[in-house]
């Protein structure tokens, strides 16, 4: 029978597998998951039910929608924190689901205590320090007027002081040392807090970098966070297979795809596939990814369009159909492999995947 879709694979006891490997390496700290960006793309809501079974109870997202979304599938005890906090458009809404907003600055914390005072009850939050990455947080400056302005958090339950690391990934750079001394200094001036620092890298990058509370992303789902590789142990979950509509036979000398780019130079045999960049299969692998078949590596060959990619497959022994599947990441085509031949980061290979793949989860 043959295949119209691409297949998208998420081994969910994977994940919970990477977790459990974060959460012993880092402990006495605790584990959350960031399950942001529909869960890197793979589905926020499976993968933190899976995580609550497994035991974590905190969960970091980028927006409100993606929070609100969220919270109506998890147990009451699991805690969701919005990374990009918290306007007045979502204040009550928040405050309603019970989510916690991490508060980047003075308007958000002001928002937020409106909503406190208009709801009349204590609403958690986290507070973010920006010790050196230049986008969200407070500042030195504005943290210390905070402190010094009794009635900033009238309302507001603090339970979370965190900052982010612009080098994690590269644990020997010598700004990590410098953000951490700011967030020490930052931290004296809430000494009850309890601490969040590291996502994947800084969790796995040694004690320093961790803080109480860690928020691994991209480890969860398979990739290794650092730039050199160290990490091992760390579970594949993706995998992305992907129906081959027509193989054609060309001599010497033919051309393939948009643009005539790639000429062939033998007898050759092309196997077309259900899959593009509307999937996220990104076009700068053309001419540079490549999938398997049978065990056996197979390169794209010619330009990636919107719906179809090209494989040379004449090394393949025996006839190809149509129906048969190329696998095209997991199962031998490693997710940062692939990503370092587009010229990306894992991240972005993630969340590229399409809702044009039709999604499928193990256990099932």
């Amino acid at each position: 029978m043959t295949a119209a879709r691409a297949q998208l694979q998420i081994d969910l006891d994977a994940v919970a597998a990477n977790w459990r490997l974060i959460r012993d390496a880092v402990a006495p700290a605790a584990a959350g998951a960031v399950v942001k960006a529909d869960g890197y793309g793979l589905g926020a809501v499976p993968i933190a039910l899976r995580l609550c079974a497994e035991g974590c109870d905190e969960f970091f997202v980028a927006s409100a929608d993606e929070a609100l979304a969220l919270r109506m599938h998890l147990p009451a005890r699991a805690r969701i924190y919005v990374f990009a906090g918290v306007q007045t458009a979502t204040g009550g809404l928040l405050a309603d689901a019970g989510v916690i907003p991490v508060l980047n600055d003075a308007p958000q914390l002001a928002c937020w205590r409106a909503v406190a005072q208009t709801r009349g009850r204590v609403l958690p939050a986290a507070l973010h320090v920006d010790t050196g990455m230049s986008r969200l947080g407070f500042a030195g400056a504005s943290l210390r007027q905070l402190v010094a302005d009794a009635s900033a958090l009238s309302g507001i339950d603090l339970q979370l002081l965190m900052t982010h690391l612009a080098c994690a990934d590269v644990p020997e750079n010598p700004r990590n040392a410098a953000q951490l001394a700011r967030f020490t200094a930052a931290r004296a001036l809430f000494p009850h807090l309890r601490t969040s620092i590291g996502n994947s890298a800084g969790a796995l990058g040694g004690a320093s970098t961790r803080g109480q509370l860690v928020r691994p992303g991209i480890a969860l789902y398979g990739s290794n966070p650092f730039a050199d590789g160290r990490v091992s142990g760390l579970q594949e979950v993706a995998r992305l297979d992907v129906p081959v509509l027509q193989v054609r036979e060309l001599r010497p000398g033919e051309t393939v795809g948009y643009g005539a780019t790639y000429t062939t130079t033998r007898d050759t045999r092309i196997a077309t596939v259900a899959l593009g960049y509307a999937d996220g299969y990104m076009r700068s692998l053309s001419g540079r990814g490549w999938g398997v078949l049978r065990s056996q590596p197979v390169p794209v060959v010619g330009r990636i369009s919107m719906d179809l990619t090209t494989f040379d497959i004449t090394n393949i022994a025996d006839e190809v159909r149509p129906g048969e599947m190329i696998t095209v990441l997991g199962g031998g085509v490693d997710v940062d492999a692939l990503a370092s031949a587009a010229g990306t980061l894992s991240y972005e290979v993630f969340t590229r995947l399409g809702s044009r793949l039709q999604r499928r989860y193990l256990p099932t």
